[in-house]
């Protein structure tokens, strides 16, 4: 039995959803997303609640039933608060910058890396060592953040580069005379 998949997904005030066979849509203050469950669960709404339930007792019904409640939630926190990456810059001129619709990263290469932010995401920079990646779509945040990482991982000799916040790099000490 799925300890998650038992537990009902509680619809927040001003938020509604609706299925239409497999495919719940969830509408919130900050937008509408959508999920398809597959075809081992079933999916109901109940007054303010969305239930979950396997259809048999085979192995998939039982790891799709928790997954499918786990996505859910996802779309209902998703369209009420949303989801937020921070990260941080450090290294000596290391900075970062917003220009319109492109992040503007000065990482010590020869040039400035340009990161165009794909529709629905927000990307802030709130100081120059700062960056914020926001969105309704917790994948698509996750994606954009891991993106901008890869431009300048931190490296564990100085700790240079961009790491998420609260990010623990393990240090390593350098030659020895």
């Amino acid at each position: 039995m799925s300890r998650i998949g038992k537990k009902p997904v509680e619809l927040a005030k001003g938020v509604t959803a609706s299925v239409s066979g497999q495919t719940i849509e969830v509408k919130g203050p900050k937008g509408t997303r959508s999920f398809t469950a597959g075809d081992n669960v079933s999916v109901t709404v109940e007054g303010n609640e969305v239930k979950v339930t396997p259809r048999g007792l085979s192995k998939i019904a039982r790891q799709q039933w928790g997954m499918s409640r786990s996505m859910i939630e996802n779309l209902v926190t998703g369209v009420t608060t949303g989801f937020k990456k921070e990260m941080e810059i450090q290294g000596v001129g290391y900075r970062a910058a917003m220009a319109g619709n492109v992040l503007k990263l000065s990482l010590g290469f020869s040039h400035e890396v340009n990161f165009e932010v794909p529709k629905g995401i927000t990307v802030t920079t709130p100081k120059p060592t700062e960056i914020t990646v926001e969105g309704i779509d917790q994948q698509e945040v996750g994606q954009v953040a891991a993106n901008i990482r890869n431009w300048k991982r931190p490296e564990p000799y100085k700790g240079k580069g961009i790491r998420y916040k609260g990010e623990f790099v393990f240090r390593k000490e350098g030659k020895k005379k």
